[in-house]
């Protein structure tokens, strides 16, 4: 009878391992997902006429990328997204992703929901390597603006690039003026949980993570290839 309970009691533990193990490669799928979807984002972003200019991605130190903000108002606003954050270390190498989630509200007259991919330009990493410590807010915390247009250098060349964050959004194919202004930027500690397996801050990932994984050289290439 002990050896029978014993046997019974064996194998359903094997059955949570099995159980957790699946779920652990269900997670990490999801946000494999999610950099998929940022690399179409600057897939789409690359091949309009007003693109991003070189100029200003060459000298950038980090990058954020949410696919399909949600942008909702009845006279009051707001914003939800999931989106990754990178930083460029001194040989100009991108760092592994974070996940990081976007969320705020605006005041002013708009109606409807709308669906924007946002990508936000630093030109410090520091903002981005120290967003483990709490949340910043775009326009309080950090000056915004509404980043230069063109695909050439030159673009750029007179355009002054006073401000710590600019921001670049689309919609239906066309370039999209949502304002960004107070909403928050904080890591989502879950989705890196799922994807790394384990606990490392922000900044640990950002400066000494290296994954080996298909979705995020496909990510690394498509920033090389903008610059």
């Amino acid at each position: 009878m002990i050896t029978k309970n014993l046997r019974l009691l064996s194998i359903l533990a094997v059955m949570f391992m099995l159980a957790g193990s699946v779920t652990s490669v269900q997670a990490q799928g999801k946000e494999e997902d999610k950099i998929r979807a940022a690399v179409s984002v600057l897939n789409d972003f690359s091949s309009m006429q007003e693109s991003i200019p070189a100029q200003l991605l060459d000298i950038s130190k980090g990058i954020i990328i949410v696919p399909k903000l949600i942008n909702a108002g009845l006279m009051v606003g707001g914003k939800h997204g999931k989106g990754i954050a990178l930083v460029k270390n001194e040989k100009g190498e991108w760092s592994d992703p974070v996940f990081v989630t976007i969320t705020g509200g605006s005041v002013g007259a708009q109606i409807g929901v709308q669906a924007v991919d946002l990508v936000l330009i630093f030109k410090s990493s520091k903002t981005l390597t120290e967003i483990g410590k709490g949340s910043f807010t775009l326009g309080g915390d950090l000056s915004v603006a509404a980043g230069p247009m063109g695909r050439s250098s030159s673009a750029s060349t007179d355009y002054k690039l006073e401000a710590e964050v600019y921001s670049y959004s689309r919609s239906k194919g066309l370039f999209a003026g949502v304002t960004i202004n107070g909403a928050a930027l904080s890591v989502d500690a879950k989705a890196n949980n799922a994807f790394y397996g384990n606990t490392d801050s922000a900044n640990t990932i950002f400066t000494s993570s290296k994954v080996s994984s298909k979705p995020v050289d496909d990510l690394r290439a498509k920033l090389d290839d903008l610059n």
